[in-house]
């Protein structure tokens, strides 16, 4: 404050420097000649309230200090006096105990009989001669053996003796009954060093204290003193004030302290004060330094110091303003102005001025790191949210175009587009991958385009060096460029692109191919900050291609791997039109699959399976089933035995893998399986844990037959039940797995009544057209698991191809039954095959004739190949054997396995059947 009173005074001119404007002149100049002294004792009456006041004020101030001192000294005596107090007590307690304890015939006296007796007087006259309260005399359990009081004798100690036992002095501060004292026990002890007693000695605090009341006065004596002292300093303080302040009177000094105070709360760095008239009254160092002041600038108008047409017109304008950003050379400096004369203040305005140059840039560079990490961020979530490699290099051009680079282009290793992995060796050509620009006609290569670089480009070098390569200027490289393109070279530059940051994408030390970010419309080129998030930006994405890579080569692996367990193409059979789709999830590769097995006697078994879980093995299982299907198909068992023995078998596969611990056990797999007959229209169905099938007979109704479901596949211990139903011919029998009428927005009833819905046609509808329309409508818009759907329309065998004979169990039918069947092998027209097929019907017959019991029937049936059927009550199976050269029998299977080209055995709930199937000539 002083310092800014010694500016103000000296801003003032050199001829009025010393009296203030409003002074009165001195007496000798006045024109009446009107003698000095009245004029000065008007000075001094006019000083006197004002000097009064500050001298009361300093006067005050010292009594209030010294009485605090005096305060202060009378605390610090008390508690220094109550400190010795206390200690004297103990060295005095300490030392009376000791030495009595220590005195001649102490240790005869305790073992003594009558210790009392001897040592009462002792303690007695001890207490008197030390001036202490009390000496006791105690044994080792605490009882006394001397007091002041004789009452008290043999009464137990009161206080701590645990530690003298062990030989240690104990002193301790007490409030007894003669107020509050210090007793020390001490030990006493033998020769041998054992303690056989105690004794105790105790003074109370007031018999040692005393030293506040010799203190006090002269204490009192020393405020008195500096109170007079105080009062000297006062008068002498206002003699020296009224002479400085040159005889200011009270109005002025405070008028002048309040512009003084307005300036010093507005202060922040740099301080400008402007008078009313718009000249500047006083400008502190830091704002002389901030605007470039002359050193006369104080009281000269503000529109004259040189400054900014904006800046001055600020500072003259008075108004207020609160961090407003005004351009000053090259600084920018944030200014709060407020006036002066609010609550009577002097007319005018206080500016504070803030260089913020420098946190102005910090704020850029700031804000740049936050769009920097913006964009990584919204990279981290754009970038990778497909497994799919092209879409994922397209998500990253999208990505950085244009809040990072006006074009971005991404070339890929031709392995890495195709699942593999990249070779080894890096070479010079890639395939363009993806292409983004804040423009469609770029100059770039479009995508698709295979890329071969010259070693000379920046491109090649990062390619080559498997670093980042920045070229803030692509002038200096267009001949480069020109080699390996000359036309793309003279177009990059044509449209204005001049700045380009080129990165390998490399993720797990492989090199997948190389993203380039360039810059066009912004004029600033890349910087080395740019490169580093660049490179940040590249390598999250790198990372999302190579998985996407991975996933690609795996579900490529899958996908080869379903394919060649699902069937490539229905086999030839008479019995059923059959159609198929087959639909695997987006998510991956499913357990879903079907199958068409021709049966023997013209029958044919549909298959439909569902394996729980996506991925390789659930494909690996898949394919297990379906060959376990094949196997016990060619048992010719019925349906519900088939499933038993699946069931059987799923248990063991699961058993096997939870032994060797490989975690592939089979969670889940539901199969349907169906026989149909196309000679007696019967259906033969039975399903594990799998939707029903949906029968449309040739009206149109459609109906979900009554088939128990039985549980999934694994479970073991429970059996399956088969239903027959007899189905018209050119019924629509409709296999399907859960995938095609179940999804997470469509419930399984919901489904199988939309599916009944679409399939309520009539039977003219062909099989292919079925599944197209099913599709069509179930489909969901994104599969979540594989789809199976198997459409077959019945077909039924002609009654003209089918000849039966029941034959009696006597040789000699076997020739009748030779003879009609030669008659109907001539209506068939099928000559040239009646001598085998006589022959090999009689060697059936005659088997069963010689080793079979009840009735025998024959069959003989022309469907694409000759059947031939002999059925019996035996269960016995007939086995293939070599017969030797001196046995009458044994050739006859053998001549049927030559002449048939196949045969075999099924069973049948009354006995068997032994088939055999020859070639239409």
């Amino acid at each position: 404050m002083a310092r800014l009173m010694r500016r103000s005074t000296a801003s003032q001119p050199a001829g009025r420097r010393g009296r203030s404007r409003h002074e009165p002149a001195p007496a000798e100049s006045r024109p009446d000649g009107e003698h000095s002294g009245r004029a000065s004792s008007k000075g001094r009456s006019r000083l006197r309230p004002g000097t009064r006041s500050v001298a009361g004020q300093v006067f005050a101030l010292q009594v209030v200090v010294v009485l605090l001192l005096v305060v202060a000294a009378v605390v610090a005596l008390v508690l220094q006096s109550e400190h010795d107090s206390n200690q004297e007590a103990r060295n005095r307690s300490v030392a009376v105990a000791q030495t009595f304890a220590n005195s001649p015939g102490m240790v005869a006296a305790l073992r003594s009989p009558d210790p009392t007796a001897i040592l009462q007087p002792k303690a007695e006259a001890a207490r008197m001669g030390s001036g202490v309260d009390f000496i006791v005399v105690l044994n080792t359990d605490g009882i006394r053996y001397t007091h002041p009081k004789p009452d008290r004798i043999g009464k137990k100690f009161v206080g701590t003796i645990e530690p003298a036992l062990q030989g240690q002095v104990i002193t301790e501060r007490i409030v007894g009954t003669i107020g509050p004292l210090v007793q020390a026990t001490v030990p006493v002890k033998d020769t041998d060093g054992s303690v056989v007693g105690l004794v105790s000695a105790g003074i109370t605090i007031s018999k040692v204290s005393g030293v506040v009341n010799r203190q006090l006065p002269i204490l009192l004596g020393a405020a008195a003193v500096a109170l007079a002292l105080a009062t000297a300093g006062t008068a002498l303080a206002s003699r020296r004030l009224r002479r400085q302040t040159h005889g200011l009177g009270p109005a002025e000094m405070t008028r002048m302290y309040e512009h003084h105070d307005a300036v010093l709360h507005a202060v922040r760095e740099g301080v400008v004060i402007v008078g009313g008239d718009g000249r500047l009254v006083l400008a502190n160092d830091e704002a002389r330094r901030l605007l470039d002041l002359p050193r006369d600038a104080e009281g000269r108008p503000v529109t004259d110091l040189g400054l900014d047409h904006e800046a001055a017109g600020l500072l003259a304008s008075g108004r207020s303003v609160s961090d407003e950003v005004l351009l000053a050379g090259d600084r920018l400096l944030v200014v709060n102005t407020r006036p002066t004369d609010r609550n009577g203040g002097p007319p005018g305005s206080v500016a504070t001025l803030r260089d913020s140059t420098e946190l102005h840039a910090l704020s850029d560079k700031a804000e740049a790191a936050r769009r920097r990490l913006k964009l990584l961020y919204d990279a981290s979530v754009a970038v990778g949210t497909t497994l799919d490699v092209t879409r994922t290099a397209e998500e990253l051009a999208l990505a950085a175009v244009p809040r990072f680079a006006d074009f971005v282009t991404v070339d890929l290793v031709d392995e890495v587009l195709s699942g593999e992995e990249p070779p080894a060796e890096r070479g010079a050509q890639m395939r363009r991958a993806a292409v983004a620009g804040i423009r469609d006609d770029h100059p770039f290569y479009p995508v698709g385009r295979l890329v071969t670089l010259v070693p000379s480009t920046p491109r090649a070098r990062s390619l080559e060096s498997g670093r980042p390569v920045l070229e803030t200027d692509l002038r200096p490289a267009v001949a480069a460029w020109q080699e390996q393109d000359a036309e793309t070279a003279n177009r990059v530059i044509e449209q204005g692109i001049h700045s380009l940051i080129t990165v390998p994408l490399s993720a797990r030390g492989v090199l997948l191919g190389l993203a380039t970010f360039w810059r066009s419309e912004k004029p600033e080129p890349f910087e080395g900050d740019d490169l580093s998030l660049a490179e940040e930006l590249v390598a999250r994405a790198a990372l999302c291609i190579d998985n996407a890579r991975r996933y690609t080569r795996e579900h490529a692996m899958a996908v080869t791997l379903q394919h060649s367990l699902l069937p490539h193409g229905l086999p030839e059979q008479s019995a059923l039109d059959v159609a198929y789709r087959y639909l695997p999830a987006q998510a991956g590769v499913g357990g879903d699959w079907f199958d068409v097995v021709p049966l023997p006697g013209a029958r044919v078994a549909l298959v439909v399976g569902d394996v729980v879980g996506h991925g390789l093995h659930a494909a690996a299982t898949m394919g297990r089933l379906r060959t376990a299907v094949h196997n016990f198909s060619t048992l010719d068992l019925p349906p519900d035995e088939l499933l038993g023995h699946l069931d059987e078998l799923v248990s063991r596969i699961d058993q096997d893998e939870t032994a060797t611990g490989s975690g592939g056990a089979v969670t889940g797999a539901t199969c349907l399986y169906a026989i149909y007959d196309p000679v007696s229209r019967v259906c033969t169905m039975a399903r594990a844990g799998h939707p029903p099938p949906a029968l449309v007979h040739p009206d149109g109704t459609v109906e979900f037959p009554d088939l128990p479901a039985g549980p999934p596949l694994g479970l073991g211990g429970l059996p399956f039940s088969s239903v027959e139903l007899q189905l018209p011919e050119g019924s629509q029998l409709v296999l399907y797995t859960d995938g095609l009428i179940e999804d997470r927005e469509r419930d399984i009833d919901d489904g199988l009544e939309l599916l009944r819905g679409v399939l309520a046609h009539p039977s003219d509808r062909a099989p292919e057209d079925t599944c197209e329309a099913v599709l069509d409508a179930l489909l969901p818009a994104d599969p979540k698991d594989d789809i199976a759907l198997l459409v077959a329309r019945t077909q039924v065998l002609p009654a003209d191809r089918v000849a039966a004979w029941e034959v009696p169990s006597d040789p000699a039918a076997v020739g009748e039954v030779r003879a009609a069947v030669a008659r109907q092998m001539e209506q068939w027209g099928l000559d040239e095959a009646a001598f085998v097929t006589e022959l090999i019907l009689s060697e059936l017959v005659t088997n069963a004739i010689r080793y079979a019991t009840g009735p025998i029937r024959v069959r003989l049936m022309r469907d694409r190949t000759l059947i031939c059927e002999v059925s019996d009550t035996s269960s016995t199976s007939p086995h293939l054997r070599y017969a030797a050269n001196t046995d009458e029998g044994g050739r006859g299977l053998f001549l049927v396995a030559q002449f048939a080209e196949r045969w075999g055995t099924r069973y049948t709930a009354t006995g068997k059947v032994i088939w055999s199937e020859q070639p239409l000539p």
